[in-house]
């Protein structure tokens, strides 16, 4: 039971604060308005949030964080990424309600959610040197039991978070709601993107 509850508050705090990860999800529930047209996506993240929590347990973590500057190639790519992730958002305000839609294809969403979940920095470094390093405690089935938790907390969130954007695009069918949505999203991306930009800057800068 200490185990259990050790997982899922220490997973519920991970993924709470705003990510990419999350922009994404609630983006495509509200675009698609139908959590079945969305579960691509859904599905594509929590299935990476598993396999990226499984290694972090399995003690990769420990042998990713003994590489000098592992997080600063993590940085840069995930700087380049978000900028390409913010404009991609920001143009599927010109299209609005349908042709959104019809943008995020099930192997579009796959992609796009697979790109967000492993080659986004914080995802990673949160999963492998937070969980990872938390996991350590534990021995035999009590790790067995903190892996589990969090995997289910990842995967109950991402669905909770679809249904909610779900809901919240079903208010917005005109399309004007989703085209707001979706510039915030960009904005959000944006400003994890320069973020990131800064922490490398100032890595190199330091090196």
């Amino acid at each position: 039971m200490e185990a259990f509850l050790h997982g899922v508050i220490l997973a519920f705090g991970l993924i709470l604060p705003l990510g990419i990860q999350n922009v994404f999800i609630f983006n495509q529930g509200a675009i698609h308005t139908k959590l079945r047209k969305a579960l691509p996506a859904v599905v594509t993240a929590s299935i990476c949030d598993t396999i990226l929590i499984t290694l972090a347990v399995a003690g990769v973590s420990v042998m990713v964080l003994r590489f000098d500057g592992i997080g600063l190639v993590l940085s840069l790519i995930g700087f380049l990424f978000l900028l390409y992730m913010g404009w991609v958002m920001w143009r599927s305000n010109q299209g609005g309600g349908q042709a959104d839609r019809s943008r995020y294809s099930a192997k579009r969403q796959i992609t796009f959610a697979a790109s967000v979940s492993l080659l986004n920095p914080h995802a990673i470094l949160d999963t492998i040197g937070v969980i990872g390093t938390s996991s350590i405690v534990y021995e035999g089935y009590d790790k067995l039991v903190f892996a589990l938790s969090c995997i289910i907390v990842s995967w109950i969130w991402f669905f909770g978070l679809a249904i909610v954007g779900s809901r919240v695009g079903q208010l917005g069918k005109s399309g004007a709601l989703l085209k707001r949505l979706n510039q915030v999203s960009a904005i959000i991306i944006w400003i994890m993107a320069l973020y990131m930009g800064y922490r490398f800057i100032d890595s190199e800068l330091l090196w």
